[in-house]
């Protein structure tokens, strides 16, 4: 008769196939990577049947593998649910935080929090996955996401984080010696200007707002990113315009290298932090939220 594989064996199978990746799911078990193979090696042995398909490059479910998955995400999420109780018995919050971010909100808004967070709250490992792939935070693995607010799910409890965000349309100033200053958005047609492409392949289209009235300008230019770095580096070469959110610009413009346009335009954009409706909020998100909402009223 087969022996019964544990349980500790069934969580490094979840989180291989949540990563999709053995040296990640070795980061987040506190396991090495070896000794992650190893348990997934003994479980396969034991079910008598492969779970993952394995190359060089890649690591992707079989169809038991799959079909194995389905089936213990439910009880692994009570079990973790469970565990996560007995946190409110405990005189400081402990665990694992995991959150998902895009790249400007992880960047501008969640690292400004961490050295606090984590001075606060010795016993809480915290995890940001910094990502501009809008992903299910659920099957991700994760606690919470942090996202603008048009990309945050509906069925989601939704909290402000951080002060708003506002976007600037920048340039050098060699750039405007050769170029009119754009007075309207609409201005930016006879612009050079950096397009951006989002990871699902849709391009951006400029977001401008003053009073009541909202303009989206399909600029056009040569270089097109999806990367609000590397738009700033394109920017400051100064052969074309960027529209990026202030704090990445703020160092380039006090020191004069890049000039602001379009000032009254340019909209701020609100940020939240979100998790799932139905799930417990464990101790160590609980105290993220509390200081977050702390620092957002200093």
């Amino acid at each position: 008769m087969a022996l019964q594989p544990s349980f500790s064996h069934l969580a490094v199978f979840a989180s291989v196939a949540r990563h999709t990746s053995f040296q990640r799911a070795a980061h987040e078990t506190g396991m090495s990577t070896s000794a992650v193979s190893h348990a997934i090696r003994g479980l396969e042995e034991r079910l008598g049947v492969s779970l993952f398909n394995r190359t060089t490059r890649s690591v992707a479910l079989t169809e038991a593998g799959q079909r194995l998955l389905e089936r213990l995400h439910p009880a692994l999420r009570e079990v973790g649910d469970a565990l996560e109780e007995m946190n409110n018995f405990r005189g400081t919050p402990a665990g694992t935080l995991r959150l998902n971010a895009s790249h400007p909100a992880a960047c501008l808004l969640l690292a400004p929090l961490i050295p606090q967070f984590l001075a606060t709250y010795p016993e809480i490992r915290l995890e940001i996955v910094s990502e501009d792939v809008l992903i299910d935070i659920v099957d991700g693995g994760f606690d919470a996401g942090v996202r603008f607010e048009e990309q945050v799910p509906e069925d989601m409890v939704a909290l402000r984080i951080g002060g708003d965000l506002r976007m600037v349309v920048v340039g050098t100033p060699g750039y405007f010696a050769r170029h009119p200053l754009p007075q309207h958005p609409q201005d930016l047609l006879a612009h050079d200007c950096i397009c951006y492409r989002f990871p699902s392949g849709r391009s951006y289209r400029w977001e401008f707002e003053k009073a009541d009235a909202k303009i989206e300008i399909d600029v056009k230019g040569r270089l097109t990113l999806g990367d609000q770095g590397m738009m700033m580096r394109a920017a400051l070469g100064g052969q074309c315009l960027a529209f990026v959110f202030e704090e990445f610009a703020a160092e380039a413009i006090a020191a004069g290298r890049l000039v602001r346009v379009l000032e009254d335009w340019c909209p701020r954009f609100p940020a939240f932090l979100y998790y799932p409706r139905q799930r417990r909020v464990s101790s160590a998100l609980r105290a993220f939220i509390d200081l977050a909402k702390a620092a957002r009223r200093d």
